[in-house]
């Protein structure tokens, strides 16, 4: 090897060991960039005292509502860490929301039906049919900032039914305007739609097709309904949630975050067979609390949730 082809190796390796070095840095800022979950921050599991976990959602305080749907409950955690059992005969209750004046709503899957919970735990029917036709079973539900609740209503076979059969053939989507006079359906070219979120702004909602494995988002237009329809992610969801810098929280095997592109930027593992829903509470809003199985988790964020 000559001189001339000695300076010519050394100047490449000293390319390509500056570009490594450069990616490997880029890396780290990239992940520090993304780095949504607490520093030195570790999964705690609260409780495992119940059948099956799901529907989690937070009061303006940071208090925790979630259902243990087999024992027909809704329990609360306190932002203290108190854990009591706020409702009994909870309409076998799924998916949870707060809507503006601060009630409790719920996917009260035992009838169908779309229930209201006041402080007093006293419950108002919102909703229990389209055009006439018995709900499938709504299952998850988000409000807009208008008040308006969009829901899915995906089926699932319940084994304290009484009927077996869909009055709705399609699973869809719908939008229960705020002053609760017009149900409109939204989406209903879903397999099975389950999870559904939507942006503080209100334009843009989140809906998770857990039936065809993705996750897509639509705008929203000024009277409900929703516009373009865009694959957000390859990847379905039971609950899902999103946090102020508008990184969406998907579940199932684990928690996965992915930032407003869709872009995968960081995974939570659970040790449970299946991640059912996810929000954020606690007295900053910075705790993500997790439902799994019979257990439900926290873990500390660097974000806050979207009140």
């Amino acid at each position: 090897m000559n001189q001339r082809q000695i300076k010519i190796k050394s100047h490449l390796l000293f390319v390509i060991t500056l570009t490594f070095t450069n990616f490997i840095y880029a890396q780290k800022l990239e992940e520090k960039k993304h780095n949504v979950i607490a520093k030195d921050a570790f999964l705690t599991k609260l409780s495992d005292q119940f059948s099956f976990t799901e529907g989690p959602a937070s009061d303006k305080k940071g208090n925790i509502y979630f259902t243990d749907q087999p024992n027909n409950r809704i329990m609360k955690w306190s932002v203290n860490g108190e854990l009591s059992v706020f409702m009994e005969n909870a309409g076998r209750a799924n998916g949870l929301y707060f809507d503006h004046a601060g009630n409790l709503l719920a996917c009260a899957d035992e009838k169908n039906e779309l229930w209201k919970i006041d402080q007093n735990k006293n419950y108002t029917v919102l909703l229990n049919n389209f055009e006439g036709k018995r709900l499938n079973g709504p299952n998850d539900l988000w409000v807009d900032p208008k008040g308006g609740i969009y829901f899915t209503d995906p089926f699932y076979q319940r084994d304290y039914w009484k009927h077996t059969s869909k009055e709705i053939e399609k699973e869809s989507v719908y939008y229960l305007s705020a002053d609760k006079s017009k149900i409109i359906t939204v989406a209903d070219d879903l397999v099975k739609p389950n999870g559904i979120i939507g942006t503080s702004d209100g334009k843009t909602l989140f809906v998770a097709d857990i039936g065809a494995n993705k996750t897509y988002s639509y705008t929203i237009d000024s009277n409900g309904s929703l516009g373009k329809k865009t694959l957000f992610t390859e990847s379905g969801s039971d609950g899902m949630t999103i946090d102020q810098s508008g990184n969406i929280y998907l579940c199932g095997n684990g928690v996965t975050v992915f930032n407003p592109k869709g872009e995968k930027i960081a995974h939570i593992d659970v040790p449970e067979p299946w991640t059912a829903n996810v929000c954020f509470g606690g007295k900053k809003f910075k705790t993500l609390f997790i439902t799994a199985g019979k257990s439900v988790y926290t873990i500390e964020m660097n974000v806050r949730g979207m009140k």
